[in-house]
């Protein structure tokens, strides 16, 4: 069970705040150990401090303004329909772990998690791998969210797009 938090009207800057709240899916990996890109303790800091910071920087605003993109080449790709969730999602049972999800698949019980990566990262998206801190990104997801099946979408910035599904046990 979970606590929908809207996000209709929320200002980037309130958002942020709201993201300091709990453990997000992006800092699933890093809490443990696996993401390359942050760590334990910047999660530590982070959340413990008062300054709000926004990651401002060429890779974020290009997986931004590119998640619709990768939406729309999901669903062509998979004939799944998928939409915008506009809530964050809280735990009941375990507060801490909050869920701010790209997408909802529509009629399903699941979720879709867009990602870009440049063409110098291919390599770790090669033969179907996905790298790890995102794996437990989705995992998180389905763990606040209750859903089953978490999608990842991935535009490799070379001109390929690729989808993989997991699945609870």
């Amino acid at each position: 069970m979970f606590e929908k938090i809207p996000l209709a009207g929320v200002s980037s800057q309130e958002w942020l705040r709201l993201r300091k709240s709990g453990i997000g899916g992006s800092d699933a990996g890093a809490v443990c150990g696996v993401n390359p890109y942050s760590s334990a303790m910047k999660v530590f800091r982070d959340k413990t401090s008062t300054e709000v910071e926004e990651l401002n920087n060429e890779a974020v605003r290009i997986g931004h303004d590119l998640e619709d993109y990768v939406a729309a080449r999901f669903m062509e790709a998979t004939g799944l329909k998928v939409r915008k969730s506009n809530f964050m999602y809280r735990s009941k049972e375990h507060p801490f772990m909050i869920a701010d999800v790209d997408r909802l698949v529509v009629g399903g019980d699941a979720g879709l998690e867009c990602k870009t990566a440049s063409a110098y990262n291919a390599d770790k998206w090669a033969d179907g791998n996905i790298p790890l801190h995102y794996i437990m990104q989705c995992y998180h997801y389905m763990a606040v969210t209750g859903r089953r099946t978490w999608y990842i979408a991935a535009v490799i910035r070379k001109g390929s797009i690729s989808a993989m599904r997991y699945r609870k046990q």
